[in-house]
């Protein structure tokens, strides 16, 4: 960072300055505490889906381009693009990016709040706030979400401390700046735009001289405006995973009331004073904010007493928080409005801190506005603090010790480690595969990534093989002669595939099957689904067997001499009908119908799972 004098002509850095000393501990000192939870942390859901999307394009604008449900970010497109071409699925390097990332977060902050108020010991309250809160912890524990809003998290601190600086200087070259930092923040994120406006909103309420800032004005437009178009139009072209577009729709009035209060006073509140205490667990690795009723009301009431305090003694205290507020709703609660509450309905995004994991910043902000004389303000008092002049203490002693009670109950389930241990099995299975071994390409676990919302991406070969760095052969239906077709395990072991469902045994001697229909009853017949048909044969040449069940049929050839084929089916029927097609005959033997499952009893590969 470059070196800037305050309103109190001390430049930036300054040896023995005890409150910058001060606020550089309290920022190496959360880094050590988060390092602990983001090093038990893996990759998780979208996460598999970015990296293998930056493997399988090029670094083009359609690739970077591209609006995921809403979310504009081609600077995250662009890390996931180089992470993947890094090493895969490289954790390591995702974590010191992390850690990388929040600390320049936080010495973002602590410049901003010492070149906006000063460098009194005040500033430290905000900025600790910022460091701990629970607020940003889900988010931190999830890369997507680290690739998406750390840099914006750098972006709006400075962008707004040049902005301070260009009010207080006139000097043009701080206005360019803070464009250049909310452009920075916009490659990354869609709240991005929001910057402007509080820089808008700072300087009509406590910097002055909003009229004369005209052409600094007029710059900011010219960033704002080319990236409204793009966004927008991007928004409705892009064809999501669904084969759709973007969807905009608007919830009834009573959904997008609850979602709006949940959120407010079950997420926002709650963690702004060191909740929310208890989790609600989504699988191993993620949880949702699950307040307690109890603490609820009296987080609410706290947060009121303290609004009420701040309105009372500091000039346009109203005025800091009617901001946060409009913040909220604007930068929070919109984006959900138009398309994901009916996805996930106002209690799951109610509670889910992730999308208020960049408020944080705001929040701190906020707090030093509402509580703290900005440096060279005239009158900042209403009235004289009197006995309330501590009443902060107790507070911020009760947010701090609940944050750390808080993060530590985020922090007491496994996180990324089984995730971790299923990728890096399946990996060691398919590098220990022969070329050319058959793998059925089925999905992943759900802890690992959803099928429901990711299709394609949620299966084993985008997920552990994503750069196709193993020469085994994918396939998603079994078809055709195959000697022993692999499957993965529930622990992400590659086992011989066996079906689970019916066997029609071989007789005394395989049946011979011609061009007229051969029917086989089925002793199980399966209700419905897609069903696979492993088919025993004996041939003198190579042939085509025609496979029948109900109305479902399909074609399969049978090679020559001894072999076993596939086929699969749509659908199920009380027996099974064979002929062979184009001349010839095969006897057939044993055959199975089912569907496809892990040899349980067969060795697996590797014998034992990779443990973390």
């Amino acid at each position: 960072m470059e070196s800037v004098a305050t309103a109190g002509g001390r430049p930036w850095l300054r040896g023995g300055d005890a409150v910058l000393a001060a606020g550089l501990v309290m920022v190496a000192v959360q880094l050590v505490w988060k390092a602990g939870l983001v090093n038990r942390t893996y990759f998780r859901q979208d996460d598999f889906m970015f990296l293998a999307r930056g493997l399988e394009n090029g670094f083009t604008w359609d690739y970077l381009m591209r609006v995921d449900y809403g979310h504009l970010m081609p600077g995250a497109f662009a890390i996931h693009w180089a992470l993947g071409r890094l090493g895969g699925h490289n954790d390591v390097l995702a974590h010191v990016l992390t850690l990388g990332l929040q600390a320049a977060a936080g010495l973002a902050l602590l410049r901003l709040l010492r070149v906006l108020f000063g460098p009194r010991p005040a500033i430290l309250v905000p900025l600790g706030f910022a460091l701990v809160t629970p607020m940003t912890i889900s988010g931190l524990s999830w890369w997507a979400v680290v690739a998406e809003t750390l840099p914006f998290q750098i972006a709006l601190p400075m962008a707004l401390t040049s902005h301070v600086l260009c009010v207080r200087t006139g000097r043009f070259r701080h206005a360019v700046a803070a464009a250049a930092w909310t452009a920075f923040g916009m490659v990354f994120f869609v709240k991005a735009p929001f910057i402007p406006v509080l820089a808008f909103v700072l300087t009509l309420g406590w910097l002055g001289g909003a009229r004369r800032l005209l052409r600094v004005w007029a710059l900011y437009l010219a960033v704002l405006v080319p990236y409204a178009v793009l966004f927008l139009h991007q928004l409705l072209t892009t064809v999501q995973l669904t084969r759709q577009t973007s969807p905009i729709s608007l919830p009834s009035a009573e959904v997008a009331a609850k979602s709006v209060w949940t959120l407010l006073t079950g997420s926002l509140i709650p963690t702004s004073l060191g909740g929310p205490w208890r989790w609600q667990p989504i699988g191993e690795d993620y949880a949702l904010a699950a307040t307690p009723a109890p603490l609820m009301w009296a987080s609410l009431a706290v947060a009121v007493a303290a609004v009420a305090v701040s309105v009372r003694l500091r000039r346009r205290a109203w005025l800091a928080w009617a901001t946060l507020l409009g913040y909220f709703l604007l930068a929070d609660v919109a984006p959900i409005m138009l398309g994901r509450i009916e996805l996930l309905g106002p209690d799951l995004s109610g509670y889910e801190l992730r999308y208020l994991s960049s408020t944080a910043v705001v929040v701190a902000i906020v707090i030093g506005l509402a509580f703290i004389p900005v440096a060279g303000e005239r009158r900042p008092w209403l009235r004289p603090a009197g006995r309330l002049r501590l009443a902060w203490a107790p507070v911020a002693a009760v947010m701090a010790v609940g944050s750390v009670w808080s993060v530590a109950a985020y922090a007491d389930r496994p996180l990324g480690r089984n995730v971790k241990s299923y990728v890096e099995t399946a990996e060691a299975a398919l590098a220990r595969m022969p070329a050319g071994t058959v793998v059925l390409d089925t999905y992943v676990p759900e802890k690992v990534t959803f099928p429901l919302f990711f299709y394609d991406y949620a299966r084993h070969s985008k997920v552990v093989d994503p750069a196709a760095r193993h020469h085994v052969t994918w396939t998603r239906r079994l078809a055709g002669p195959m000697s022993v077709p692999r499957i993965f395990d529930a622990r992400g072991r590659l086992r011989p595939l066996r079906l689970a469902g019916s066997t029609i045994p071989a007789g005394a001697a395989c049946r011979p099957v011609g061009a007229a229909e051969v029917r086989f009853p089925v002793p199980a017949p399966p209700a419905g689904g897609e069903q696979v048909v492993q088919i025993s044969y004996l041939n003198g040449e190579a042939t085509t067997l025609e496979v029948r069940m109900g109305l479902a049929r399909t074609s399969v050839p049978a090679g020559a001499n001894l072999g076993i084929t596939y086929a699969t089916l749509d659908g199920g029927a009380p027996e099974l009908a064979l002929r062979t097609v184009g001349g010839g005959t095969t006897c057939v033997g044993e055959i199975r119908v089912g569907v496809p499952a892990a040899d349980e009893t067969a060795a697996a590969v590797p014998p034992q799972p990779v443990e973390r």
